[in-house]
């Protein structure tokens, strides 16, 4: 299941984001957004858990949950052509 995280620290790498999702369950990979120019983090991510169970299991503990003085933003990735809107 793939899972979208936002509201993440600029500093954060995909290692320690790798290590925050490990308790509810395998993590396959983990991909923090860079600017393309900058690589500066655009503040938010995906993680792919290994099983449904586990992504439900992580979106609840970790949505809402503050990481560095920040409100962690944990929810079920949508589908490339879903997030591009339906006039593209």
């Amino acid at each position: 299941m793939k899972l979208y995280v936002g509201n993440l620290v600029y500093n954060m790498t995909e290692s320690e984001l790798v290590d925050l999702f490990k308790p509810y369950g395998k993590v396959v990979g983990a991909k923090i957004i860079t600017d393309h120019f900058t690589r500066q983090s655009k503040n938010f991510g995906y993680v792919e858990m290994e099983s449904r169970g586990d992504g439900h299991k992580a979106m609840e503990k970790l949505d809402g949950k503050i990481i560095n003085k920040r409100d962690l933003v944990v929810k079920k990735a949508r589908p490339r052509d879903e997030r591009l809107g339906s006039g593209w």
